[in-house]
């Protein structure tokens, strides 16, 4: 799969399990991928921390939002990565070098408060991900577009970008109530003239 294609539109239901061939990428990005695996085969149900920046980065958001921004992605965009949920925040992993790249871009587009600052993770920093076969699948870790594939696409800053402004607009829609009627006049005296004759 050439890295900037989209990956098949499967959608976020897919079976929340890590692939073998899913593995073997998270495990690509461990200083010692053979290591990981065989803790893996041994531990299937432990989460691991990885490194971020040479496999993917991770754009770590509240869980909220990013339900929003994966609603955009898989119904109007390209889909996703993989994505996890661990310890209430959503992790998108994206490709290399999007945590530097994605901050820059939400601060041109001037989207203030309106997007949650991404916590951005690349080189230098670790994330834990969920385990490969998760004890509860309903659990605070797990995975919601589990690694399937020993290369996956993984969203860039500008579809990511895209995500999050059309997810903060979402919102911003929520939060306005249209109405064809004057607000209430809260001194206004009422009458029931339902039994008027």
């Amino acid at each position: 799969m050439v890295a900037g294609e989209p990956g098949p539109a499967a959608g976020p239901h897919r079976a929340a399990c890590v692939t073998p061939e899913g593995a073997a990428w998270l495990a690509s990005a461990s200083p010692y991928p053979h290591s990981t695996l065989t803790l893996w085969q041994e531990r299937p149900a432990a989460p691991a921390v990885l490194p971020c920046g040479t496999a993917f980065d991770v754009v770590n958001v509240p869980v909220v939002f990013g339900r929003r921004m994966l609603g955009r992605l898989w119904e109007d965009g390209p889909g996703s990565g993989p994505v996890a949920v661990h310890r209430g925040r959503m992790l998108l992993f994206a490709a290399p070098g999007t945590s530097q790249r994605l901050p820059s871009l939400l601060h041109w587009e001037e989207w203030g408060g309106a997007v949650p600052t991404p916590l951005c993770h690349g080189r230098g920093d670790a994330v834990t991900v969920p385990a490969l076969t998760p004890a509860d699948p309903a659990g605070p870790s797990r995975w919601l577009v589990a690694p399937d594939a020993r290369e996956p696409w993984l969203p860039g800053p500008e579809v990511l970008l895209w995500a999050c402004v059309r997810a903060a607009r979402t919102a911003s829609a929520e939060a306005v109530r249209v109405s064809i009627f004057p607000p209430a006049d809260g001194d206004a005296n009422v009458y029931d003239v339902s039994r008027r004759r």
